[in-house]
């Protein structure tokens, strides 16, 4: 009985810190791009056969993750020739709307054929980016077009190693994308009402990690990882601020993970040989405040920061990675877990929430102390490696064939 109490006691720990209303998901890595819930809820108990499901849909091909926003869940997938981006009721499952585009991609190396991309939902429309480059503004409503630009075709953008990827950031009245085009365009920007070109920057390629928007020294900054390093720009004019190199020591590489902005710093985090760094940009030119290749090195997805230590997956997806919890203001690694292999990470107050690529959810204090699992269910199939979205206390999450919405907390 007592060990039955200790874990409904721990489960009861998620979300416990933030308890105002709901919270939309309705971007990679949620509203500000950190992997955070700041939502409010009241939660309640995890039983011992794992969250309640509240609905699961079968879905197609794909790497993107779902996003919430007003009640409405938007997932982009792939089924046969067509990339799909489709809304459902976020609290029942029950279909809205569908819309489709005709997609000829094929994977160079035999992997998953879908979109990597996640949907960014703003002001009532919905920004994607498919594999072969194709970028769509949708109406939330009703799902209509509203504007379309192929980066491929328009920008002589390479498709990379596994296809055009990078989650679209709306920043005030731009949508801004990491393509590696050709002629300047390595970064791009179109007005997010007409689609129009606002402008392009740099030469660089494109990297798989997504960019990010942040103020520092009363500025505001687009963040962006290319194949070259990291490159801060003006988001309103694409002008070229500082540019810090950090490239992969090989060309056969994918930088994925997206800059973490802690208060005035930036850390950055890749695998193969690339390693990791913290930033300050209370300065300019950024100041390199530690790098190693041996403290976190994020394959695909992106660690989490709480209370001064960052959590995350280091090394690379298919070599086994360790789950570890490390000092952000030295690089130091406090522990290191390698029972785990690969998955995401999601901060809920004070807890983990680790969504593993063999389909298992598992709910953790973020301590420095120790690892220790307070609670861990089956909820999807086999390859799961999307990130998840959390709203309201749900958390939506998809392998390559399902897509699940289980009760972790209940509203207030």
């Amino acid at each position: 009985m007592k060990p039955m109490i200790a874990l409904m006691a721990l489960c009861l720990l998620v979300l416990s810190s933030v308890r105002n209303r709901g919270s939309d998901w309705p971007q990679f890595l949620g509203p500000h791009r950190d992997g955070e819930y700041r939502g409010g809820s009241t939660p309640g108990p995890w039983p011992t056969q794992g969250p309640p499901v509240v609905w699961k849909q079968r879905v197609g091909a794909g790497f993107s993750g779902p996003v919430v926003s007003g009640g409405r869940l938007i997932l982009f997938h792939r089924k046969g020739n067509e990339e799909i981006v489709q809304c459902w009721n976020a609290g029942d499952g029950t279909p809205i709307w569908s819309h489709t585009s005709p997609t000829r991609y094929r994977d160079d190396f035999g992997f998953d054929e879908g979109p990597r991309s996640t949907p960014t939902i703003a002001e009532g429309r919905i920004y994607t980016m498919g594999a072969e480059g194709l970028v769509n503004c949708l109406d939330l409503a009703s799902g209509e077009k509203i504007w379309s630009i192929d980066c491929k075709t328009s920008f002589q953008a390479d498709k990379g190693f596994f296809g055009m990827v990078c989650s679209p950031l709306v920043e005030g009245d731009f949508v801004i994308l990491n393509i590696g085009g050709g002629n300047g365009a390595g970064i791009v920007a179109f007005d997010r009402r007409s689609g129009k070109l606002a402008w392009k920057s740099t030469n660089h390629r494109a990297s798989y990690s997504s960019p990010v928007a942040a103020t520092f020294r009363d500025r505001r900054y687009g963040l962006v990882v290319t194949r070259t390093g990291l490159v801060g720009l003006d988001p309103a004019t694409g002008k070229v601020r500082f540019e810090f190199p950090w490239a992969p020591p090989m060309n056969a590489s994918v930088s994925a993970a997206t800059p973490l902005v802690i208060g005035d710093q930036v850390f950055l985090s890749a695998s193969y040989g690339t390693g990791a760094a913290l930033l300050s940009l209370a300065e300019d030119p950024p100041r390199q405040i530690w790098a190693s290749d041996e403290a976190l090195s994020n394959h695909y997805a992106t660690s989490v920061h709480h209370n001064g230590f960052l959590y995350g997956f280091h090394g690379r997806q298919e070599h086994g990675p360790s789950l570890r919890c490390v000092e952000l203001a030295t690089g130091r690694v406090l522990w290191s877990d390698s029972s785990l292999k690969a998955g995401t990470v999601t901060l809920a107050g004070d807890s983990l929430l680790l969504m593993l690529e063999d389909g298992r959810l598992i709910l953790a204090r973020a301590s420095p102390d120790r690892f220790r699992i307070a609670a861990q269910a089956q909820v999807l199939p086999l390859e799961v490696r999307a990130h998840p979205a959390l709203a309201d206390g749900l958390f939506y999450a998809r392998s390559k064939q399902d897509l699940v919405c289980v009760r972790l907390a209940f509203p207030d």
